[in-house]
C-alpha cells in the first residue's frame, strides 16, 4: 500500500468507526476497507485489530457459525471515546488543509 505510515492511522479509524457502530469482524472490514480504496491483506488487518485490542479500543468475542468460530470486535468505551477525539481533531485538520470549497461539511 502507498503511503502506508500516513494512511495506517485513517484506517484504524475507519475500524474504529465501525466497531463503535456494531460488531465487525476481520473478513467484513477487510471488504469495507477495499470498498474506500484501502487493500488490506488478513496478515496486515489482525495483527492491527489484536493491537487494537491490547491497547483497549477493542474487545472481541468468538461467535460459533456452524464448524466455523468468527472473532467479532466492537468498540470499548475508550474506543468510543478516541473516536470523538479522533473526529474533533480531523475536522480541525481537514479545515487547515482543505479549501472552503473542498470542505464539505467539515467547515461547517
Amino acid at each position: 500500500m502507498k503511503h502506508q505510515e500516513l494512511l495506517s492511522g485513517l484506517i484504524r479509524l475507519h475500524v474504529l468507526h465501525h466497531a463503535v457502530e456494531g460488531e465487525i469482524y476481520g473478513q467484513w472490514m477487510i471488504e469495507e476497507l477495499r470498498r474506500h480504496g484501502y487493500r488490506l491483506s488478513p496478515g496486515t488487518l489482525y495483527p492491527m485489530l489484536h493491537a487494537m485490542e491490547r491497547k483497549g479500543y477493542l474487545a472481541s468475542r468468538e461467535a460459533r457459525q456452524g464448524r466455523s468460530v468468527r472473532r467479532l470486535y466492537r468498540a470499548t468505551a475508550l474506543g468510543r471515546r478516541a473516536l470523538g477525539e479522533a473526529k474533533r481533531k480531523a475536522r480541525e485538520l481537514l479545515e487547515e488543509i482543505l479549501p472552503p470549497s473542498e470542505r464539505g461539511e467539515a467547515g461547517r
